[in-house]
């Protein structure tokens, strides 16, 4: 029995050693055993015109983790989770399979497939357009993540926005960041504008008939929001809920039974 016991204590105090060594491993090397893979790859499969579609700008409040300050390999960052104006100019790059199904700073699973990027200091979440100052071409991304954490990049797109902005063959672009939804935007305002998708199509003239009907029939507002080839017509923006919920029942009565509101949480 006693010698059970002293190797139980053995066992122990190794297994607690090796434990102490890891942190501290991992305190100068955050990653450290975190990925699978060593270097990162290209997914088998290319993303879909549905996976890139531009995601609609929401009214989302700061997530409960990855808005504090933090520092990293000597380099010390704060988050700008005030700020409501932002543009920058600088290099892109992505990332993909070797991150994908691992947890993003703020808490969420990295989704490569997703309209999602990684900024060292802008609010999570908060939405940014992207463009490809080489092609002019321009993606709307979702930032959950922080990084890249090379010097002269200030932005890591994931697969389905590179694709998107035409960059997965270069690796980098030269890219232009506005900042189009923050926390902070709705904070300073106080109103949270509802929209309600009518019908999405890939027919853009079908949907532009469908929009002047709107407009001379029902005295709707509304606006044709394009992405990747595929077109949302929405009716609003309005800050009223009450408002909202009429123009829902009167679409549904109409010629519109399917219409829901775009985002339940604003107008609900």
């Amino acid at each position: 029995m006693i010698k059970h016991c002293i190797i139980l204590i053995v066992i122990s105090t190794v297994l607690s050693a090796c434990s102490n060594r890891q942190s501290a491993h991992n305190t100068s090397r955050p990653n450290a055993g975190r990925y699978q893979q060593q270097q990162d790859s290209i997914p088998p499969r290319l993303p879909t015109l549905l996976e890139m579609t531009d995601p609609a700008p929401q009214a989302e409040p700061l997530s409960p983790g990855g808005n504090k300050p933090y520092t990293l390999f000597g380099n010390h960052y704060t988050p700008l989770v005030q700020t409501t104006l932002h543009q920058e100019v600088g290099i892109a790059s992505w990332y993909g399979n070797k991150f994908h199904g691992h947890l993003t700073s703020n808490g969420e699973t990295y989704n490569m497939f997703a309209m999602s990027a990684a900024h060292k200091t802008l609010p999570l979440p908060s939405y940014v357009r992207v463009t490809n100052l080489d092609n002019n071409k321009t993606a709307i991304v979702r930032v959950n993540d922080r990084g890249p954490f090379h010097r002269d990049r200030i932005i890591d797109l994931s697969y389905s926005a590179a694709h998107k902005l035409d960059m997965l063959q270069q690796g980098t672009a030269r890219v232009q960041l506005e900042l189009l939804q923050s926390p902070a935007m709705y904070a300073a305002t106080g109103n949270v504008s509802c929209f309600i998708q009518v019908l999405a199509s890939t027919d853009s003239q079908r949907l532009n008939q469908l929009q002047r009907q709107l407009h001379s029939e029902r005295a709707l507002p509304s606006e044709i929001q394009p992405g990747s080839g595929i077109f949302r017509l929405l009716v609003g923006p309005t800050a009223s809920k009450q408002q909202a919920q009429q123009w829902l029942q009167q679409l549904k009565a109409g010629p519109f039974p399917d219409a829901y509101f775009f985002d339940s949480r604003q107008c609900s």
